[in-house]
């Protein structure tokens, strides 16, 4: 959304300006990004992945941690509950590329026992944004 529709809601851009200023100041706004289109880009294969690791141990936490934040092909790593430790979301070309991502990158990580691969045939809902029940709370207003 531009300024000068949010302002329209604010009524007059400059309020607007202030209040996004106020929000990024606070935190509650943390930066901007464009929205890339995987296809676009040859990421056309969404695969996420259940990761049980040997031990839960701090250490092995850590270490697993480190290695998958310098992995590319793997937006996002979750700590979970339940029967897995983590669960990733890796965008990769094909399904020979993850096929290698898997056996000679995910397996080797440090501490990890075992994944099972969930490939997603169809993105019926990806969102970006938050929904915020009520942004004055959030401005402690």
């Amino acid at each position: 959304m531009r300024f000068i529709s949010l302002g329209d809601l604010f009524s007059d851009s400059l309020t607007c300006l202030e209040r996004v200023k106020r929000l990024e100041k606070s935190g509650v706004i943390r930066g901007y990004k464009a929205v890339l289109d995987p296809r676009a880009l040859k990421a056309n294969l969404l695969v996420f992945v259940e990761i049980s690791l040997e031990t839960q141990s701090p250490a092995v936490f850590d270490e697993f941690r480190r290695a998958v934040s310098r992995l590319p092909q793997i937006q996002e790593c979750h700590l979970v509950s339940g029967q897995f430790d983590y669960i990733l979301k890796c965008r990769i070309p094909e399904m020979a590329a993850y096929r290698q991502l898997l056996g000679d990158v995910v397996l080797t990580l440090p501490g990890v026992k075992e994944s099972k691969s969930y490939v997603v045939m169809e993105e019926v809902k990806e969102e970006f944004s938050l929904y915020v029940p009520d942004i004055e709370e959030l401005e402690g207003k």
